[in-house]
């Protein structure tokens, strides 16, 4: 499985794909006007980048991933000139403060070493009233290829609970996260 998440080409067939979807709704849910500038953090592959130049009309999109496969990927399969790609880790932007009107990361925070450090990196990028949102898959509950998954291995052998991504993640269920505020989509 590990070869599976560092390579772009294997790992966009087989999340990428969910990744536009969700994409989509998040990004309606979101509502941001048309020409802003936007930071993908934790881009990967480019799906939410992608989805954001598809649907909401930004006048700029930087993506940013601490993996140079995964932006070489993207910069390769993205040629819309309002996108750039670039190397950088969640919780370090190399970035001016208010360098952004919408800050966003999809199913990344979970796998960031300090996710509230990368938090407080998104808010300090992004301009007084603008938005910061992330998603994470829900490991815990409405995931339910996940949640059916675990639930049958922990029938067939107990130790398999230890193993069970529903408690592994500090963002895995619907609830807010500690210290923001958010809608619930």
């Amino acid at each position: 499985m590990e070869s599976t998440w560092a390579s772009a080409a294997a790992y966009e067939p087989y999340v990428g794909r969910w990744s536009r979807t969700v994409a989509r709704e998040f990004l309606a849910w979101l509502a941001m006007p048309p020409k802003s500038r936007w930071a993908d953090v934790g881009c990967g592959t480019g799906a939410l980048t992608e989805i954001i130049l598809e649907v909401t009309r930004p006048s700029r999109v930087t993506g940013v991933d601490t993996s140079d496969a995964y932006v070489g990927y993207a910069r390769e399969r993205i040629k819309d000139p309002r996108a750039e790609f670039r190397l950088s880790d969640a919780q370090g932007l190399p970035f001016e403060p208010a360098t952004f009107d919408a800050t966003v990361s999809g199913l990344v925070l979970n796998f960031v070493p300090q996710p509230d450090r990368a938090l407080a990196e998104m808010a300090r990028v992004t301009r007084r009233g603008g938005i910061v949102a992330c998603y994470v898959w829900d490991y815990a509950g409405e995931m339910q290829m996940m949640r059916r998954f675990w639930s049958t291995a922990a029938a067939l052998d107990p130790a398999a609970v230890e193993l069970d991504e529903g408690g592994a993640f500090r963002f895995a269920d619907r609830a807010p996260c500690s210290g923001s505020s958010s809608k619930q989509a």
